[in-house]
């Protein structure tokens, strides 16, 4: 047997939370097999001498409509987007036919065998009244609970009873729930209000979605977590007064970009191209600056794109009430993030754990997720730190075909991208075929 490792990525710039070295990483059957200063015999060599070498990034909260919609995206077509920017793991769940049961998660892991070009787990949604299918569904795999406490993309809200009652349930089967926090009660008064007005302009977004409904919400997720013990986070946390709201009581708190780079304003002119919820809530440059500072100190816990798609044409497809929310996001968010760190906004390190290790820690994917640590998963991509390039709609490998930051000069993007030692995507050029991608089982199996 040869001593020699399989893959020797030679001369780069090793990157993970904790600082960053010049060091060699070898990878011998799909596993990270050591990190070195001294160079090792390998049968494949590559030269990162100017690169940064980080694990692949993790995203969490991905929506790809498969089995769904597959116009608005699916699978094929929403991993090719996330290998080429150098996402090597997602979570996803789809609205249209939510899994609830542990037999429909094993039916979607069964389908999507021979669908994903990267490596995936599945988010279950849990359902008013129904927690008699927690912990069913958590033993089949799943990563955490989604949970809404306002309906929205077709799915019911819980109320606050309902709310605890499922928190009680999650708390005794081990399970996390990740919470889309906005108050019922506000957002119907916000809505009919706005119908009896009349209103069809953007502007009814920030109105009906208003700031008051997520930070009713967040209080009750805060006070009923405590409360019952259950393991949770708020999804796409929106505002310095939300994170202000979760305070330290060890709610885990997301956020995405958006709410990082766009604003309030540019619903008027926007339309249904900024519609999604919570919206964006900055109304000047400095609420923009207070949220990077509040990524960069941690109290953002965690990074994800939220990616929720539809094309130009269906976000155009009918009035501003009836079209969907989501923006895309797989293509643009670790560009995003390296930006940032190009600019000063962040270092390299927290961009990784923002991105990649924190959520491997958060949702049980670490040790195997999220490392260049022997024995991890050798999931890895390489970065150029210092390329300039311009978001173009028709860079966008997503079926959406355009991004909300088009036209913004970005330094920075994944210029390869390893799953399991296997390069899946060379810049944007995605290798890996569908199939690839492995089924990432949540910590409750």
């Amino acid at each position: 047997m040869s001593d020699a490792f399989d893959l020797a990525i030679e001369g780069g710039t090793v990157v993970t939370r904790d600082g960053r070295a010049d060091r060699h990483v070898y990878v011998r059957d799909g596993r990270i097999a050591a990190v070195s200063e001294e160079r090792r015999p390998a049968d494949e060599r590559v030269d990162a001498a100017g690169l940064l070498v980080m694990p692949g990034m993790i995203d969490v909260h991905v929506h790809l409509m498969d089995p769904g919609d597959p116009t608005r995206e699916d699978f094929p077509t929403g991993t090719a987007a996330a290998a080429a920017a150098g996402i090597t793991t997602l979570v996803e769940h789809t609205h249209a036919r939510p899994v609830v049961t542990g037999d429909d998660l094993a039916a979607k892991r069964e389908y999507l065998s021979d669908r994903a070009r990267i490596d995936f787990g599945l988010a279950a949604h849990a359902q008013p009244d129904r927690e008699d299918e927690i912990a069913g569904v958590w033993g089949a795999g799943a990563v955490f609970l989604k949970i809404f406490t306002c309906t929205t993309h077709g799915l019911v809200g819980f109320d606050a009873a309902q709310l605890r009652r499922t928190f009680a349930a999650a708390a005794d089967a081990g399970a996390f729930c990740l919470v889309h926090a906005e108050d019922e009660a506000v957002t119907a008064d916000r809505e009919a209000a706005l119908r009896s007005a009349g209103r069809e302009d953007g502007g009814v977004i920030s109105e009906w979605r208003h700031p008051d409904a997520e930070l009713l919400s967040l209080a009750a997720v805060r006070v009923l977590a405590s409360r019952t013990g259950a393991r949770a986070g708020c999804a796409h946390v929106s505002s310095i007064a939300a994170l202000d709201e979760l305070g330290d009581a060890g709610v885990i708190a997301e956020s995405c970009p958006q709410y990082l780079l766009l604003r309030e304003d540019e619903l008027r002119e926007h339309g249904a191209l900024r519609k999604f919820t919570p919206p964006a809530r900055a109304r000047a440059q400095a609420d923009l600056d207070a949220m990077w500072s509040a990524l960069a100190d941690g109290r953002i816990d965690y990074i994800s794109s939220d990616h929720a798609p539809s094309t130009l044409e269906q976000k155009q497809a009918g009035s501003i009430w009836d079209v969907h929310f989501g923006l895309p996001g797989l293509d643009t968010t670790f560009p995003v993030l390296l930006d940032a760190a190009a600019t000063g906004r962040l270092t390299y390190e927290r961009v990784v754990d923002a991105y990649s290790q924190a959520p491997a820690r958060i949702y049980g994917l670490a040790p195997r997720k999220g490392s260049l640590a022997p024995g991890a998963d050798a999931d890895i991509v390489l970065v150029d730190p210092a390329a300039r390039w311009t978001v173009r709609d028709s860079d966008v490998i997503s079926r959406a075909g355009w991004s909300p930051y088009r036209g913004r000069t970005l330094t920075g993007h994944a210029v390869a991208t390893y799953l399991r030692g296997q390069l899946v995507a060379r810049g944007r050029e995605v290798l890996a075929e569908p199939g690839t991608g492995r089924f990432v089982p949540g910590s409750g199996a």
